[in-house]
């Protein structure tokens, strides 16, 4: 055989006349090891892509932390892609991935909340003496606010939160083991029906007061929803309910605004009144399955309606409690929706709208926790009832969350259209001593904030757009003169920094570059505002449309904080 010849064979049979490689399996490889504790961990359960974030859970609680190992035994387990499995992981805050040759996480973890009213009461010093003093085994981080504003500065030792935090008590906590969540006290199955709960949702299931009375009955109290964007509640549930079948629920209890808590108080105290108003909308829309969203951060409240929902009597939708994750994002509606499905919380274009493509691709009805438990009080003492309360021509009932320097924080139930200065004064005992009312913000994180001079406004829906603020979710955080708003706005914006999703470049660069420009002495404000503007008309969804709304009031109604920097 000539040379030539043999070079060309040689091409086409490559390995032709030398020794063939051994075939090793390409890609990442599944330790045995992990793949036999993966399986054991999951046992029976469906391997369904819904129950993911689900699933992490369990890895989570079962090993203190996600290694690689176990992503990749958990990826092969589900039947999907490494890559879509971590980059689930990964998404959110209270999964702790550990990545190949990193070092394992501490058993225990202890959250410092650094949220405003935490931080004004003195969150950041207490965060670096735990870090400096915790000892081994134990890791001391940030975390975004957990929904005990009324209790600041508050602190998580595994899944027990210590209210009104201390070196000492935290420690304390930490050295007895005590990591688990306390449960108060409540109104439970019995003690509710005694009291005549579930009434009115068998009557409507009876037949014996219609569905068109019920929503009649909400429409004439203009319930709105309650979680912070004030839809109407009965016109929700009609478009739902036009829209063809099969449809489903989703409740939002992703509570995550900083300064907000009202929905765990109800949680913690009456859940069966949320669950009959659950029920009663459920029943409305004929959706066939409820899926329960609870933060993470409320390890009590799933707790109770855990043990609470199986109290329930057979029959009705299905119900299924899904676990959130630490992600703020997932309290926009379409981001949750995501959530629920076990993916990233990435916000979704609209249209189309939840209620025509929602959860699953079917149409959807979205509630947020107190707007539910409103209406079993609403439907059976009447629309008069609710709207005769108010103040300044406004109607209803509002839970104001409020924290920060007065005498008795705490969740509120007063008057829609109630002032500030009435809310301080009338229910929360006045100032703290040594404190003079300097500014509030009247809706949480994304509200604004407002001097005190400007104390005589009505709290509702539409009395603070034209002063570019808006009440959202009623979390109303007090400042004195101790405080200042451009401190306070500067830790709303790296709220917001951390927990935009990254999808926008409008929401994820401009908050990065916001709280960049607002850390130096001398803010330039031309360029502050262009930013915030350019937030406001391009991000996809309300966290970067509203992430600005502290800054951009405390330029306009805070003058003299700038002054010093000037001269």
């Amino acid at each position: 055989m000539s040379h030539d010849v043999q070079q060309i064979r040689s091409f086409e049979h490559p390995g032709e006349g030398r020794k063939r490689a051994k075939a090793t399996p390409k890609g990442r490889q599944v330790d045995p090891t992990a793949a036999h504790e993966i399986e054991t961990l999951l046992g029976d359960r469906p391997r369904r892509r819904d129950l993911l974030i689900e699933y992490m859970h369990l890895i989570q609680d079962r090993y203190h932390q996600i290694s690689a190992a176990h992503l990749a035994a958990l990826a092969d387990e589900m039947k999907l892609a490494f890559a879509e499995v971590f980059e689930t992981a990964t998404f959110y805050a209270h999964f702790d991935v550990v990545k190949e040759g990193e070092p394992e996480i501490a058993l225990l973890t202890i959250r410092v909340c650094d949220s405003l009213t935490c931080a004004m009461l003195g969150a950041e010093k207490l965060l670096e003496d735990l870090q400096s003093s915790a000892g081994p085994g134990i890791r001391v981080v940030r975390a975004p606010c957990v929904g005990r504003c009324d209790t600041a500065p508050a602190a998580e030792v595994g899944h027990n939160f210590v209210d009104r935090a201390t070196v000492d008590s935290v420690l304390a906590a930490a050295k007895a083991g005590d990591t688990h969540a306390h449960l108060p006290k409540y109104v439970d199955y019995d003690a509710y029906v005694a009291g005549g709960g579930y009434k009115l949702l068998n009557r409507l299931r009876s037949g014996e007061l219609s569905t068109d009375d019920l929503l009649k009955a909400l429409d004439d109290a203009s319930l709105r929803g309650l979680g912070g964007a004030g839809f109407p509640t009965g016109r929700k549930w009609r478009a739902v309910l036009g829209e063809p079948g099969p449809r489903l629920m989703a409740i939002n209890g992703d509570e995550g605004e900083p300064g907000t808590f009202k929905d765990r108080v109800y949680l913690e105290s009456d859940p069966h009144r949320f669950i009959e108003g659950m029920l009663i909308g459920a029943h409305v829309v004929q959706a066939s399955d409820i899926y329960i969203y609870i933060r993470d951060e409320y390890p009590a409240a799933r707790a109770i309606l855990d043990r609470e929902i199986a109290k329930l009597p057979a029959g009705g939708p299905t119900l299924h409690m899904r676990r959130g994750a630490g992600a703020y994002i997932c309290g926009e509606e379409s981001s949750l929706l995501e959530s629920i499905e076990g993916k990233r919380g990435l916000p979704r274009h609209k249209p189309p709208y939840p209620f025509q493509v929602g959860l699953f691709g079917l149409p959807t009805l979205i509630n947020n926790i107190e707007t539910l438990w409103w209406v079993r009080d609403i439907v059976e003492k009447g629309a008069d009832w609710w709207k005769g309360h108010g103040r300044h021509e406004r109607h209803g009932l509002r839970s104001f969350s409020v924290s920060g320097r007065v005498k008795t924080p705490g969740m509120k139930l007063a008057p829609a259209g109630i002032t500030v200065r009435e809310l301080i004064d009338e229910y929360c005992g006045g100032m703290a001593d040594g404190h003079q009312f300097y500014a509030y913000l009247p809706g949480g994180a994304s509200g604004g904030i407002l001097p005190a001079a400007m104390d005589d406004i009505p709290l509702d829906f539409g009395t603070l757009e034209k002063y570019g603020c808006f009440i959202g979710s009623a979390a109303i955080v007090i400042l004195s003169q101790q405080d200042s708003v451009k401190a306070a706005a500067l830790n709303l914006m790296k709220f917001f920094e951390d927990e935009s999703c990254g999808q926008c470049t409008p929401c994820r660069v401009g908050t990065q570059k916001a709280a960049l420009l607002m850390q130096k002495p001398v803010w330039n404000r031309a360029l502050l505002d262009e930013l915030s503007q350019a937030m406001r008309d391009a991000s996809i969804c309300g966290l970067g449309q509203a992430a600005s709304n502290p800054l951009s009031t405390v330029i306009k109604y805070f003058p003299d904080e700038f002054k010093e920097a000037a001269e």
